[in-house]
Order: C-alpha cells, then sequence, then structure tokens
C-alpha cells in the first residue's frame, strides 16, 4: 500500500456512480469520426476547423445528456456515498463529461444528489482532463486534503492513471469483466486495488480510515489470517480469531532457544526490523530461528492499511529467512505514540552445536562482519531525512543510507561460522553499539577482550550521518553486525568462507585472560573505550522529534 489513510474520495462518473453502458462510445466515435482506438475528446480537441470542433462537441454533448436521462445509478453507489458521508470522508465527482449531464444523471438517484459533493469537475473547468493528474489534483485542494489523501475510484484506465499520477490510492471497478484502454492497453495491475462492485470499496475503504483504542477488529484480523499459508508442520495450532496461544511440536529438538525484543525507534519497515533483530540473536547460538510471536501496539489514530503493512512486512521476512509468524496480538492503545513491535522468536539446535559464549578462551581472533552502526545508519535515515537534507546530506546519499536496511540481517554470517567448527561466541551488535555489545560479550565470556580501535570498520556514509548529527557511532545501534571469537587456528578459514559469500569481516581484537573489562589499544597504545549510558539513536530521537 503506497498510502497508509483515506480523508476523501474522487469518483469518476459515468460507469462508476452510474449503470455502465448507458453511453456507446463506438457510436460516438462514428458520429464524429473518432478512430475506434482513439479517445473521443482528444480527437475533437485536434480537429483543424474550428467550426467542424464545435460541431462535433455540440454532437457528443447531445449524446451525454441524452444519456444521462436514461441512465440509473449503479448497485450499490447510492449506499457507498451514504456510507462514506457518515464516516467523514469528503466526496468528489472527477469525469470527462459535461457538468449538465452529471446534474442531470443525479436526478434519477433516490437519496443521492449534487449536494452530497463537495467539488465537481467537469470538462469544462480549467484543468487538463484525465489521464492528467491535474483534476485529481484539483479536487484534493478544493477538499482539503493531500492527493495521497484521497481514493480515485473509475472503470477506465484514465481514471487509474490519473490517480496514479497524482499520487492517490487509485480503485478500479472492472464490473467483473478484463478491460483494456486506448489501442489495448491492459491496466489491471496499474490500480492499487481492483474490486468487481461498489459494494467492496466499503471495504477497501475501511483500510483507510483510523482506528479506535482497543483491539484490532476480528473481522479484519481474519481476512488477512486467511491468506496467510501455514506449511510448518510442527505448528500445531495457527493464529486464528479466538485463538490466544501458539502450539508447537518439539519433540524431535534437543534444545529449544528463545529470544524476546521490542522494536520502538524505528517506523518505517517496523516489522523488517522486529523479525531480523529477534533472529539474529538466535542465530548466536549456532540455533536456526524458527517461530515468532509479536505483540503490536499502534497509537490511536492508525488506520488498518497501516497495520497491514507491518504485518504484510512481518509475513514477507518471515516467509524470507524460513520462520513461521504463528501468533500474537495486535492492539490500538494511547499508551503509544508510534508503532511498537515486540517479537518472541524460538529456535532450535542440537545440542552439540550449541555455541556457548563459555567457550571463550585466551587467544581467541575477535572478528566483526560489515562495519558497525548498520542498522542505525538505516533507521537515521529514514526517520530524519529532513534534518540531514538540511545538513548538507543529497537524496543519493540517503537514498543508500535507507538500503543498508537490507544488511541488518546476521542469519548468513551466522550460519557461516557455526558450521566452521572453530567459533566460541557469537554476539550480535544491537543496542549500545559496539561499545556495548563488546562489553556484553566480555561480561558473558568472562574473558577481557582486546580491542584494537584502528581497525574497527565504519561505513563512510555512516561516519557522515554521525558527524552532521553530532553522535558516536560506536554508540549508536548496529544490527546487522556479527561479533564473532574463534579459535585462532580457525580463523584464516572462516575469514575465507565469509569472504567467499561476500561478507566483509575484519579482525578487530583477541580475547584475553579471563576477566569482564575492555583493553582498547590504538596502534598498539592503550586508549580510553567509550562507554554509552544510552544507545546515541536514543539521545538522537529526544533531540530532534
Amino acid at each position: 500500500m503506497k498510502n497508509r489513510i483515506v480523508k476523501a474520495v474522487v469518483f469518476d462518473f459515468d460507469g462508476t456512480l452510474t449503470h455502465p453502458g448507458a453511453l456507446n462510445f463506438s457510436e460516438i466515435k462514428a458520429a464524429v469520426g473518432c478512430p475506434p482506438d482513439q479517445p473521443v475528446l482528444e480527437h475533437i480537441e485536434a480537429m483543424a476547423d474550428p467550426a467542424e470542433r464545435d460541431r462535433a462537441h455540440r454532437m457528443l454533448a447531445d449524446f451525454e445528456l441524452s444519456a444521462a436521462e436514461a441512465s440509473q445509478p449503479n448497485p450499490g453507489a447510492e449506499e457507498l456515498i451514504r456510507w462514506c458521508r457518515k464516516r467523514g470522508l469528503r466526496l468528489g465527482i472527477l469525469t470527462r463529461n459535461l457538468r449538465a449531464a452529471v446534474m442531470r444523471a443525479l436526478e434519477n438517484f433516490k437519496t443521492v444528489g449534487p449536494d452530497d459533493f463537495a467539488v465537481i469537475i467537469s470538462r469544462e473547468d480549467p484543468h487538463a482532463p484525465k489521464p492528467h493528474p491535474e483534476g485529481v489534483a484539483a479536487a484534493a485542494a478544493r477538499l482539503g486534503v493531500a492527493s495521497r489523501e484521497v481514493a480515485v475510484v473509475g472503470d477506465f484506465v484514465f481514471d487509474i492513471q490519473a490517480g496514479n499520477g497524482a499520487g492517490a490510492t487509485t480503485v478500479w471497478l472492472d464490473h467483473g469483466v478484463s478491460a483494456a484502454g486506448p489501442a489495448g492497453h491492459r491496466f489491471q495491475d496499474e490500480s492499487d486495488h481492483r474490486v468487481t462492485g461498489l459494494a467492496e470499496v466499503r471495504d477497501l475503504l475501511r483500510l483507510y480510515l483510523p482506528l479506535p483504542g482497543g483491539k484490532f477488529p476480528n473481522d479484519l484480523l481474519k481476512k488477512y489470517l486467511d491468506a496467510f499459508d501455514f506449511k510448518d508442520p510442527s505448528v500445531i495450532i495457527h493464529p486464528g480469531i479466538g485463538e490466544d496461544i501458539a502450539a508447537v511440536d518439539v519433540a524431535d529438538e534437543e534444545v529449544l532457544i528463545l529470544k524476546s525484543d521490542p522494536i520502538t525507534f524505528a517506523t518505517d519497515a517496523i516489522g523488517q526490523y522486529a523479525v531480523l533483530v529477534n533472529a539474529n540473536d538466535i542465530a548466536t547460538s549456532g540455533a536456526a530461528p524458527r517461530w515468532l510471536l509479536t505483540t503490536l501496539m499502534f497509537p490511536t489514530g492508525t488506520t488498518p492499511a497501516g497495520i497491514f503493512e507491518v504485518l504484510g512486512d512481518l509475513e514477507t521476512t518471515c516467509r524470507n529467512w524460513g520462520i513461521t509468524l504463528c501468533g500474537g496480538h495486535t492492539e490500538i492503545t494511547d499508551a503509544v505514540t508510534r508503532p511498537v513491535v515486540s517479537g518472541m522468536l524460538a529456535g532450535t539446535v542440537a545440542r552439540r552445536d550449541l555455541v556457548d559464549k563459555g567457550r571463550m578462551r585466551p587467544g581467541d581472533v575477535v572478528l566483526l562482519t560489515k562495519a558497525v552502526a548498520v542498522e542505525g545508519t538505516s533507521i537515521i535515515a529514514r526517520e530524519f531525512g529532513a534534518a540531514l537534507r538540511e545538513r548538507g546530506m543529497t537524496e543519493a546519499e540517503l537514498e543508500t543510507c535507507r538500503g543498508f536496511l537490507s544488511r541488518i540481517s546476521i542469519l548468513g554470517e551466522a550460519r557461516i561460522a557455526a558450521a566452521s567448527g572453530g567459533v566460541s561466541a557469537m554476539h550480535d551488535v544491537t543496542e549500545g553499539g559496539l561499545s556495548t555489545a563488546l562489553e556484553e560479550l566480555a561480561a558473558a565470556g568472562g574473558h577481557e577482550i582486546r580491542v584494537f580501535v584502528e581497525n574497527i570498520p565504519i561505513f563512510p556514509q555512516t561516519r557522515k550521518i554521525c558527524e552532521l548529527l553530532d553522535i558516536a557511532p560506536l554508540g549508536l545501534i548496529g544490527s546487522g553486525s556479527l561479533l564473532i571469537t574463534c579459535r585462532k587456528d580457525r580463523c584464516a578459514p572462516l575469514i575465507r568462507a565469509l569472504h567467499d559469500a561476500e561478507i566483509p569481516v575484519t579482525v578487530i581484537g583477541e580475547v584475553g585472560d579471563p576477566g569482564r573489562d575492555i583493553a582498547a589499544f590504538h596502534e598498539g597504545r592503550p586508549t580510553p573505550w567509550p562507554r554509552f549510558e544510552a544507545d546515541e539513536i536514543a539521545r538522537l530521537f529526544e533531540r530532534l522529534k
């Protein structure tokens, strides 16, 4: 869904609000000499002789007025208009027809009239006709909303193209048949939504209307869950209305690994973050992430479209990594001001393959994949783009940083490391950045870690963002980077395997004697190791949001 909210609906008229077929375009085109594969308005306007052009316009007007007199409301049109009005949606009509034809056709409606529409734009208005988006933009302005907050409903390619061009949500009314535009142009795939009748538009619009506080409506949730494909035979009880738990058969597994983590900073692609941040931690144990439960909380005023976008993100990411989304809870509440997704993920691993940080030994090599603050770079580019542009960052640079989202999984490198046979510990770099992650690794492994600061890789885009916003990359949330400690004699084969998989990896230190400290060195000389009371991104949100 390219948009998440609808505040106004702009309808095509003939064939959309009125029953299709009143206007016989083949007859009209034959009368004015228009070739069958050309639109009639454009053909008339291209006539060189003004007198011939005027005569053709009069003929077209006669056809339209005659058709308007005989027209009837499309089934469901009046009910849909009343429903929209009741829910506070502002309504408009955008047509290539004469205004007089629209007004005459509305006389045949029993419960709907011109006063139900805040704006009616016809071809007499000073706007380029559909498929040009100018009419949609003009209607949105007169309705007092942004074009992206408009739903355009129509039965012809010009309606869909005009709506798409303006950035509106588009709904193609196909009347139950496939359709083609001029010159056989197929447009089924151009619209955001496709319906066979106007009764379906109401259910569609519900996706874009703000929700009150409370549980997500069961009927909407059921439609979404019914589309899920549960192929994991170990899941005995799937998500469903009235199902408050998930049941999983683990009889054949040796060790069950559990992980829970909330996503609170990101709003864009929050579902992807929720899956991968939890899956990353599961993978550091050598386990395969298997089953995900999620609790989703949205602020009041969120639309179903916004919620379905998150659910779709969760489901797609799970499917991509072989994880089953097997249950959870969704709620709209004033307890949160932005979406929060809390995930609980379970994974499995054979006991002999479990990676336990207690296996760390002095002399083990410390590796870091990719570079620091992968996740933080993506979040900041997505959440603070305007602030970065003001400070001189280009749109191309921002787009590159947003694309770091594709790098926040460490599942690939964790699988390679776990299979290498020489790994003593793995740790995902998350909140608090590399600084905190190394402290956590030292504490869990019970050994001092010596860090070679000059070796720590930082992407140039990350460095630039941190300089522009006065934050430290080593303290910035960093899912996407995996810390690995491995026996020295197994280090070179592991590095080769990671390079073969096109995963960057750098030696950044070594495991020291038993203890819990970080000993940092810069070009062989001791240097202070930075510590952060909170993640740098939390400080940024506090300062700029």
